[in-house]
């Protein structure tokens, strides 16, 4: 069984926690008010992101699992955005955690959670959907950018 994404996100959030407290505080200085309207807007974003995923997952009858085969290239609702909207929206909420908490390494982490999630998932999501949807794929992947 494969590492389920949310695992990276969580376990980036757990390491920004644990230096901030252990190794070297890194508070990013912002008012409770700043800090509660931006993590709020970050949440929220990164939640319809993900909702607007899930949403369109069920309607076409698709697993959110990326290891359980894909029926069809979803490209509409927020896949005509992003790629991957449910990755963009997990690290919206750990920036927005991050935010929240005041706390700069959870949001100095996410680049490093993109890449462990780029290598680990994404690489073989597309390599799937490639192989399994060829030209469809392709053209889908050529005029909808991976992130934003």
């Amino acid at each position: 069984m494969a590492i389920a994404p949310p695992f990276f996100y969580v376990a980036g959030v757990v390491v920004g926690v644990l230096l901030h407290e252990f190794v070297q505080p890194f508070n990013l200085g912002l008012s409770v008010a700043v800090r509660t309207g931006a993590g709020t807007i970050f949440a929220v974003v990164g939640l319809a992101l993900m909702a607007g995923a899930m949403a369109l997952f069920r309607r076409t009858g698709q697993d959110p699992r990326p290891w359980e085969p894909t029926p069809a290239i979803v490209s509409t609702g927020v896949y005509r955005l992003t790629r991957n909207p449910m990755y963009l929206g997990m690290s919206l909420l750990q920036i927005a955690i991050g935010v929240g908490l005041a706390n700069g390494w959870i949001i100095i982490l996410v680049p490093a959670v993109l890449a462990v999630v780029h290598v680990l998932v994404i690489r073989r999501e597309e390599s799937y959907l490639e192989r399994k949807f060829g030209d469809e794929y392709m053209h889908y992947k050529a005029s909808v950018r991976r992130w934003i």
